[in-house]
């Protein structure tokens, strides 16, 4: 069985994008303090991006994630084909 590449794309930077960074960001302005060490530590991953409470800084991040999420799935979706067609699956 093949992975769509293009799927596994989307799907993680939906999950990575919305779910990791977006909904984090949200509760964090709501709850100050929430995540803050998560996104702390993505604000020294990602540049421009600062972990700040803002609304802004929340779309950045969010951004940042699902370009992270779609190139984490491209990878992966290529790597398990690669290799699943090699093992004769």
């Amino acid at each position: 069985m093949k992975l769509d590449i293009k799927a596994m794309a989307l799907t993680l930077a939906l999950l990575w994008g919305a779910l990791g960074m977006f909904a984090t960001g949200l509760a964090n302005l709501v709850s100050p303090g929430y995540g803050q060490a998560f996104l702390d530590m993505m604000a020294s991953v990602y540049p421009g991006y600062t972990a700040e409470p803002s609304f802004g800084q929340v779309l950045i991040g969010a951004l940042y994630g699902a370009l992270d999420g779609a190139i984490i799935g491209v990878v992966f979706a290529w790597l398990y084909n690669t290799l699943a067609s090699r093992s004769g699956s």
